[in-house]
């Protein structure tokens, strides 16, 4: 699809190019700043308030459409931390459209302007509120399912938001409990694959039901994906989509925790095990898994003082001061030049020499560990073939072209910076 589809015609389809044209009563179109699979992202301007947003379109007859779910889990969140606000929902010609809140840039964004690779500090003070923005999804009795740095996103730089972390895009999200008697789904097995499997839960390559404790051990991933540059299940060869999740899997099943977390503070290792020993139903201990990383701030002698790595960019002039390129060559060799690093590893992280009566008790379990044990392989006869697209769309595993709002952050930011 191109911006020239929406010029306006017999059809009655909108044409954002023109300066004029207003959309949902009162929000007028400016610049398209990205697209994606799935339709195409605008500038907008609020005319009661001059706020900026961002306008989605989608055309009506498409196979999926997702502005409408979209739009009603953003409903569901309304007036979360760190969850964007919906504004509007409607149609205008051929299109559906949704206005939301601007961002700024992906955490895979940032990743990118520090060279791929973020310090220990910025992952714990990242992992403290990832885990929260988890926890107050969980909490309105849903998981999200699709973790990964592109869905994570900061605010818009000169506002009190700029450095509280956003979820976006909930085209995943599945409600795992009744809202009024809070009966959890049921346990299955055969499961279609969903979500992106660099990043997958041991339990969804299984074909598991998915729970709250899938998210979290999503989390463990990104987080250990910030550390290290990249993870050891990168880079796999195969010769189709379903033989690449399957060896992902099996190198996730015999990847032990504690080679993972190597060379780093031992609360990510036990924080991976908590995660991955959690029961279906189970509730997280979300306290817990913070207190985690307020340890391993204490460790390295450092505090919670929201100086991230992007902040400190450019003699301190932060990341809008930094031209970020985001053509997928220059990703691919970026990617590839991360897993080479990542196998020398990173030494010298400060381990903490205190715990808790039951962060020792996580940590034991941790210690005496022997790493995953090994699971028979997921039967894929009864795979959605949609959910395997979305992932094999985006490249699941590999370096690739992040979403809608992928798009949208990595253009806004590269006009912010000029």
């Amino acid at each position: 699809m191109t911006a020239h589809q929406f010029r306006q015609g017999r059809s009655g389809s909108t044409s954002p190019q023109s300066s004029s044209n207003v959309v949902g009563v009162h929000y007028r179109v400016g610049r398209k700043i990205g697209e994606g699979s799935f339709g195409i992202i605008y500038e907008g301007t609020n005319l009661l308030n001059n706020q900026q947003v961002a306008i989605k379109f989608e055309p009506r007859k498409s196979d999926a459409p997702q502005l409408r779910d979209e739009y009603r889990t953003y409903k569901i969140l309304a007036g979360l931390t760190g969850i964007p606000t919906a504004y509007y929902f409607g149609q205008e010609g051929l299109h559906n459209i949704l206005v939301i809140d601007m961002l700024g840039p992906s955490l895979e964004d940032l990743f990118d302007m520090c060279n791929r690779r973020f310090s220990v500090k910025t992952v714990a003070m990242l992992a403290k509120q990832m885990i929260s923005r988890v926890q107050s999804i969980h909490e309105r009795n849903l998981i999200y399912r699709d973790i990964k740095p592109d869905n994570f996103l900061i605010g818009r730089p000169g506002t009190k938001h700029a450095n509280t972390i956003y979820m976006i895009d909930f085209g995943m999200a599945k409600q795992y409990r009744d809202p009024k008697t809070k009966q959890h789904i049921p346990y299955r097995e055969r499961k279609s694959l969903s979500g992106t499997a660099r990043y997958m839960s041991v339990n969804t390559h299984l074909g598991r039901e998915q729970s709250r404790r899938d998210d979290l051990e999503s989390l463990g991933h990104v987080f250990m994906y910030f550390l290290r540059g990249a993870l050891p299940w990168q880079g796999l060869k195969a010769a189709t989509n379903k033989q690449k999740y399957e060896k992902i899997g099996e190198r996730k099943q015999t990847t032990a925790v504690k080679d993972l977390c190597d060379s780093f503070p031992e609360q990510f290792g036990i924080y991976l095990q908590y995660a991955r020993k959690l029961g279906f139903e189970e509730t997280p201990d979300y306290d817990f898994m913070r207190e985690l990383f307020n340890k391993v701030l204490q460790s390295i002698g450092e505090t919670d003082d929201g100086v991230y790595d992007w902040m400190l960019l450019n003699n301190g002039k932060g990341w809008e001061h930094q031209r970020l390129h985001r053509n997928q060559s220059h990703r691919h060799h970026g990617a590839v030049a991360a897993l080479n690093n990542a196998a020398a590893g990173s030494r010298g992280a400060q381990q903490q020499r205190r715990h808790s009566k039951q962060h020792q008790r996580h940590s034991n379990a941790y210690r005496s560990s022997q790493g995953m044990v090994a699971h028979p392989p997921v039967t894929y006869q009864n795979v959605d073939t949609g959910a395997l697209h979305h992932s094999a769309a985006q490249d699941a595993e590999s370096v690739r072209k992040g979403g809608f709002w992928h798009s949208l952050c990595s253009l806004v930011t590269c006009n912010m910076c000029t």
